[in-house]
């Protein structure tokens, strides 16, 4: 399984874009296999990954995930096509419906029919990224365009899936899946058996699986779990995150939160292993009064980790 770390706010406060090149920079250093980006209300996810990526020589660099109903899937293609382009190659493009308290209450668009909306922006999406071109004629986009962007190959496109028709379309469509507060069990025994029954159907590789969950590694596992209920609070009461932890028979996020000692946390990250995750998505939290040196424990194990591949 390989080792990613998230790359964004810094201590509550929210990043430069000084700060996540920097970021990504010392990911690099630190030998870790990705930096992943989410894109919620700061500095653009795909612009983010393009400027960090320009930046570095080795690492890979992925959004998690960018929303697709505010951007037309013509101009998703270009801007991943670009990013592609200036990262020499190194961007996974993970793209998600965002959530109806977004998509409808914030921005004003209909989120009706989320599955058939990411369904038919894959059918433009997906022959823009690899071919240049589309010819499509849907219910939401009706799209004749062609693409050509300079020293760009096609990204990998990660579907955010989680039930089980997302999860069949990232398999047949997509090279795999971006998760978030999804537990190892459910990984197991939901998410990697749909979305690999779903690509060996289509006759596509076995999906990429980006578990993305909290980590802290830490000498007291229920100060841990107290500290991630506060911090990952919102995440239980969105319906598709509550969906997955309540097929984990989790109360919230701090139930899903890997934590404790270096020996514990190993532990954890072995589940999910042999849960068929490819990857592991570390959004670290620090856990009581100094928080610099918490930080610093747990990137210390993951560095170790990302080293042995």
């Amino acid at each position: 399984m390989r080792i990613g770390i998230g790359i964004g706010e810094i201590d509550g406060n929210p990043a430069t874009v000084d700060s996540l090149i920097e970021q990504t920079r010392a990911a690099e250093r630190d030998g870790f296999a990705s930096a992943w980006f989410a894109n919620i209300f700061g500095v653009d996810a795909m612009t983010a990954c393009a400027l960090a990526g320009h930046a570095t020589a080795r690492i890979e660099v992925g959004t998690a995930v960018v929303p697709t109903y505010p951007r037309h899937p013509l101009a998703m293609a270009q801007q991943a096509l670009s990013v592609s382009a200036a990262s020499r190659g190194r961007f996974a493009l993970g793209i998600g419906l965002s959530h109806q308290i977004v998509i409808e209450g914030m921005l004003g668009m209909s989120f009706a029919k989320p599955f058939s909306h990411m369904r038919e922006y894959m059918a433009v999406l997906g022959p823009l990224l690899r071919e240049g071109k589309v010819s499509h004629h849907g219910s939401e986009y009706r799209v004749e365009a062609n693409l050509a962007v300079p020293g760009a190959t096609p990204p990998p496109v990660l579907i955010a899936a989680l039930a089980p028709k997302m999860l069949g379309l990232a398999g047949a469509e997509a090279a795999g899946t971006v998760t978030w507060m999804t537990g190892p069990k459910t990984l197991a025994e939901h998410t990697i058996p749909t979305i690999r029954a779903a690509a060996t159907k289509a006759g596509r590789p076995a999906p990429r699986v980006v578990a993305g969950l909290p980590i802290a590694v830490c000498d007291d596992a229920s100060a841990a779990r107290e500290t991630a209920a506060r911090a990952f609070q919102i995440y239980g009461m969105l319906p598709s995150y509550r969906a997955m932890l309540d097929r984990e028979a989790a109360g919230g996020p701090a139930d899903v939160a890997i934590v404790g000692d270096e020996s514990a946390v190993g532990e954890q990250l072995g589940r999910l292993a042999e849960a068929g995750a490819t990857d592991f998505l570390a959004a670290i939290f620090p856990v009581g009064k100094d928080r610099q040196a918490s930080i610093a424990r747990t990137r210390s194990l993951l560095v170790k980790l990302a080293a042995r591949g």
